[in-house]
């Protein structure tokens, strides 16, 4: 076998798993779920049905990847973050796989522990998510977002380092008015 799966998990039939990946305690793969190479998966993770997982990425423990849901390369979930998949959910009323809400978290992009991802939303590449933070719409790539709701509060590098807003006044080209705005600028220590 090319990658590990510890001896408490379980991984359905109609499963791809990558080279290198690591599954430890007490997690289940369902059925049609794909998982890139080198991925982690910490204790107690659940992947559901038809889920894709691209290379590198990282979950920690107690996070629930659920049908609806794509991470792309590199994406870090924090410990007992939640994804949904159903914005009117109801016991005595499912709606199956049909009322599911794709969720997008692209590239690098990173979620902190506890956090909470509406689904119907797209998390942009090497977006930033505050642990604990709730996020009901999409978020920019590099965005820095925190609080319930979410806000954009900055702006981050690829490497997780809060990035320096300049105000910048725009006259001739660009903005003729006149207004302040901001705009990006990386600083590199």
């Amino acid at each position: 076998m090319e990658y590990f799966v510890h001896e408490s998990s379980y991984i359905d039939e109609n499963v791809e798993i990558g080279k290198g990946t690591r599954i430890w305690h007490f997690c289940h793969i369902q059925k049609g779920a794909r998982i890139g190479e080198d991925c982690s998966f910490g204790q107690n993770v659940n992947v559901s049905c038809n889920v894709k997982i691209g290379n590198g990425v990282k979950v920690q423990n107690n996070v629930s990847i659920y049908e609806g849901v794509e991470l792309e390369d590199y994406v870090f979930c924090g410990p007992s973050m939640v994804f949904t998949n159903d914005l009117t959910p109801r016991a005595k009323y499912p709606k199956g796989n049909t009322g599911y809400k794709k969720t997008l978290v692209k590239e690098g992009a990173s979620i902190g522990a506890n956090a909470t991802i509406v689904c119907g939303h797209t998390i942009g590449r090497w977006a930033m998510i505050a642990a604990g933070a709730v996020v009901t719409r999409d978020v920019p790539d590099y965005a820095l977002m925190a609080g319930v709701p979410a806000r954009q509060i900055g702006w981050v590098d690829e490497r997780g380092n809060k990035l320096k807003a300049e105000k910048v006044r725009f006259g001739q080209g660009g903005n003729d008015s006149g207004e302040v705005q901001e705009k990006r600028h990386i600083e590199i220590n």
